[in-house]
């Protein structure tokens, strides 16, 4: 059967992509239709069509799904944000458990690990604690904030982001309001004129502190004591507390949401958040996980994987701002953590400063050179491989280039536990290791993003002894 675009199909939905896409079949040709879940029966017109698959729009539901739920967000189908938002929360969580295990059985060829359920949140609403708000203006000139539509930057009005903090809201108001008394543009991205772009907003969840982040092109804010005031008397909820009020000076033609200067207006350059028992300082450029509550339970695994006795030396890769890496420090001997981005190495040196970590130590630069370099200078030094015990590793969605991987192996450390955002490269670097020496013991997925089709994976690997080794 030829498919032919805008002609309307009946198909039944048997799968979901990562990013949320129903998977429906029409003889064999797959076609990818948005706004779906695993089960519906609909109608659906092709949009796009290539020779082997292709795109649809949902037309009609003419037999929902027993997993579809009503998105409680007015904005879910607009927005390209919240994709699972249609799904029960318990069949999103097996969804997740299905990609991981297919990803692990797949790419990795381990076909016989076991991969138990997602851990989910209590609350898998109101769990994000940043956000960042596109500003704009409709046809009719009126200013828009909310969120971009999925592939476009047509902003969809949300000021009230349901997997976002309560606070937003209200701020938003504010902010508008403030435009509005004092004939403050919205940027345009077409012409590079007006000047608000963007408002950051985070939360520390156990502090309850805000920090509010206008991202201007521009120098300054107009009448900006007259906002920090108003912002000052906001009644919040939940008992949080406006404690930072910042600009962020971004005058570049891009779609980089946030440049690299940042003013203060009121209040503390950062505000503070704990995760456990360790604080953290977070400022308008600090990477820190936006699930905070989730977090611990991660990372809680991957200290527990690590099976630390507190004489271990443990290399944490891929460190950020030092989040696992002062996890780790609290049950291990010397902790060393590695990072590209130098404001996240300096954010992790304050962080083990305010908390009274000495046993780590931080370098800056991409992990595929500075564990490779490292290894290299300390075994010529000593006269022998140097070793670790422990290596952690959490890349980004790449994963990890195959020379980082082959100087793990070198290492010779006991455990690698792999943190890791995406199955698929997850799935990928596994395959190698177990080529090497390594043994898959454990997986375990946890739901860090509700309603979206993103899994964080925690995994343990162990060495195999020498005559159980079998690789290449």
């Amino acid at each position: 059967m030829k498919i032919s675009k805008n002609q309307d199909y009946e198909i039944i939905i048997e799968d979901l992509t990562q990013n949320g896409e129903g998977v429906g079949r029409i003889d064999g040709y797959a076609l990818f239709v948005k706004d779906t879940v695993i089960g519906d029966r609909v109608i659906a017109r092709v949009t796009k069509a290539n020779k082997n698959y292709g795109y649809g729009r949902l037309m009609e539901i003419i037999e929902p799904s027993p997993d579809r739920v009503m998105p409680p967000c007015p904005a879910a189908r607009a927005c390209g944000g919240c994709t699972l938002m249609a799904m029960s929360y318990a069949s999103q969580l097996e969804f997740k458990r299905k990609l991981i295990r297919g990803n692990l059985a797949r790419i990795g060829g381990l076909t016989e690990i076991e991969v138990p359920p997602v851990i989910g949140m209590d609350k898998p609403y109101r769990y994000r604690n940043k956000a960042q708000f596109p500003v704009g203006s409709d046809r009719d000139g009126n200013i828009v904030i909310g969120f971009y539509a999925g592939r476009t930057h047509s902003i969809i009005p949300c000021d009230d982001c349901l997997i976002g903090d309560s606070v937003n809201a209200g701020i938003l108001a504010e902010i508008k309001s403030h435009m509005l008394k004092y004939k403050i543009k919205p940027y345009d991205e077409l012409s590079h004129t007006g000047l608000i772009r963007h408002v950051l907003i985070r939360v520390g969840f156990a502090t309850g502190e805000v920090m509010v982040c206008l991202v201007i092109n521009g120098e300054a804010l107009p009448a900006s004591d007259e906002l920090v005031k108003a912002l000052q008397n906001l009644p919040l909820p939940d008992d949080r507390k406006i404690a930072s009020v910042m600009l962020n000076l971004n005058r570049e033609s891009t779609n980089v949401i946030l440049g690299t200067e940042c003013r203060l207006l009121w209040g503390a350059p950062y505000i503070e958040d704990f995760i456990g028992k360790i604080k953290y300082r977070i400022s308008p450029l600090s990477f820190y996980q936006v699930n905070p509550v989730q977090t611990r339970k991660l990372y809680g695994l991957a200290l527990d994987f690590a099976e630390l006795t507190g004489n271990e030396t443990v290399w944490d890769l891929y460190c950020g701002i030092g989040t696992i890496s002062l996890f780790l420090a609290q049950n291990a001997r010397k902790v060393y953590g590695v990072e590209i981005v130098p404001q996240a190495i300096e954010d992790a040196r304050r962080n083990a400063a305010i908390n009274g970590i000495t046993n780590v130590e931080f370098f800056t630069g991409r992990a595929e050179e500075i564990l490779p370099d490292f290894y290299a200078r300390e075994s010529a030094r000593a006269g022998a491989p140097m070793t670790a015990d422990v290596i952690v590793v959490d890349p980004p969605r790449k994963g990890c280039a195959e020379t980082l991987l082959a100087t793990m192996v070198k290492m010779q450390p006991a455990r690698i536990v792999y943190v890791s955002c995406d199955s698929a490269t997850l799935a990928r670097d596994l395959k190698y290791l177990t080529q090497n020496g390594y043994e898959v013991k454990k997986v375990q997925g946890v739901d860090m993003f509700g309603m979206t089709g993103h899994v964080e994976t925690v995994c343990l690997l162990s060495k195999l002894h020498a005559d159980q080794h079998i690789g290449v």
